[in-house]
């Protein structure tokens, strides 16, 4: 487990706790979609990232890509490994955070299902003599925590079992049937109103859509002056996880994910009013595991078009120009779709390749061997600055990617 620890600039003492337990990467930045949220102007909306090298040896390798700089132990860096007892500071003068590796500890006297809990395989949900959840670390309504999927800026998710919808199936279904994800939001969040409005979107966004590349909604609830959303528990691993892992993959697959993202934002955009996703990115679309198809996630972003202009929301590097002014469109995710083709068969940021080269800002991927003239052409036209000069449909999106297999 790691802990990052806000520390007060004068006393060096602690301002506040952030426990991780599974994540893969942890992101800290202005940005409200971050698992660190940090208000300072200094800081930046993607500050840094940091990255588990190792799980064996609880190895963390920090990524820096603020504007102003990341100092670790007093040092610039940015990129690195990063020791337990470290102080990270984002930015000169700016938020001091201790990172530290933490033993986890196992919850504290767990229901058990039955007297033969123990005698189950390691690693089993359900005891094979009762058919009941083998640990229980604390019910909510109907449903029972049975562990911590992750932890966010926004919310705690849980991997839980829906009891009521179990005894409705029937004594002879199976209990994996009833596994669902549960989100908490934050209790610091839940002060925010701005945080309440995206927590609730991402709910009714849910209940109005029914795709098989969107999970479904199942319930959404006030316990304890606590917010809560159910949904469909989906077996896989995110894009942004899996190059990090395995490094890039081969374009052909890139291309056909693509592909499938392009067909699930199709619906998206069909909507009546038509609805613009607004953060696409590696991090959001999951590979499921049962067919290798992609599967859209996060819908907290999710906007209508023609509501008023609200908060700038977007990842660095995946958020089109026209997104960063606050004036998203439905071209908006068909250029992130382009950006994180790019990761995906390169392992690198798409920032990376974003520069000025006298035309404007624009990503500049000729030297990259994997991606073909055409696929480059296709790659160029959907990350135009000018939203006009982009494909104007996902389904034309689609179509150019179909002609680079």
């Amino acid at each position: 487990m790691i802990r990052l620890t806000l520390l007060d600039p004068q006393k060096n003492t602690p301002i506040k706790k952030w426990d991780f337990q599974r994540e893969s990467i942890i992101k800290v930045g202005r940005s409200p979609d971050n698992h660190i949220v940090l208000s300072d102007t200094l800081v930046s909306r993607y500050h840094l990232e940091l990255h588990r090298v190792s799980k064996s040896v609880n190895l963390w390798r920090i990524i820096s890509q603020g504007t102003n700089g990341t100092f670790v132990n007093g040092i610039l860096m940015s990129q690195g490994i990063v020791s337990d007892g470290s102080l990270i500071q984002l930015a000169r003068s700016g938020p001091i955070i201790k990172f530290q590796v933490q033993t986890p500890t196992a919850p504290q006297n767990p229901k058990k299902c039955c007297p033969r809990a123990e005698d189950n395989p390691p690693g089993n949900l359900f005891c094979i003599y009762c058919g009941q959840p083998i640990r229980v670390e604390r019910s909510i309504r109907q449903y029972q925590v049975l562990r911590t999927l992750g932890q966010g800026g926004m919310g705690t998710t849980y991997l839980a079992w829906d009891r009521k919808q179990h005894n409705l199936q029937g004594i002879d279904a199976s209990p994996t049937a009833s596994l669902v994800v549960l989100k908490e939001m934050n209790a610091d969040m839940a002060q925010i109103m701005k945080a309440q409005e995206l927590f609730e979107r991402e709910a009714k966004a849910l209940k109005s859509l029914n795709h098989p590349g969107i999970p479904k909604f199942f319930d959404f609830f006030v316990e304890e002056d606590k917010k809560y959303l159910a949904m469909e528990m989906i077996h896989g691993q995110d894009l942004e996880k899996r190059i990090v892992t395995q490094g890039p993959i081969l374009p052909q697959q890139g291309i056909e994910w693509m592909i499938q993202t392009c067909e699930i934002l199709e619906y998206i955009h069909s909507q009546e009013p038509p609805l613009i996703h607004r953060d696409i990115k590696p991090a959001n679309l999951l590979i499921r595991r049962r067919d290798n198809q992609i599967v859209v996630l996060d819908f907290g972003a999710v906007k209508e078009i023609g509501t008023p202009l609200g908060t700038r929301i977007g990842a660095e590097g995946y958020s089109a120009p026209e997104q960063d002014r606050g004036q998203p469109l439905t071209q908006s995710d068909l250029y992130a779709v382009g950006a994180t083709l790019i990761f995906v068969l390169t392992s690198q940021s798409p920032m990376k390749f974003y520069d000025n080269r006298g035309d404007g800002y624009r990503f500049h991927i000729e030297s990259v061997p994997t991606i073909t003239p055409q696929l480059r052409e296709v790659i160029e036209k959907v990350t135009q600055p000018l939203p006009s000069d982009r494909y104007q449909t996902a389904p034309e999106l689609a179509e150019a990617l179909k002609n680079c297999l």
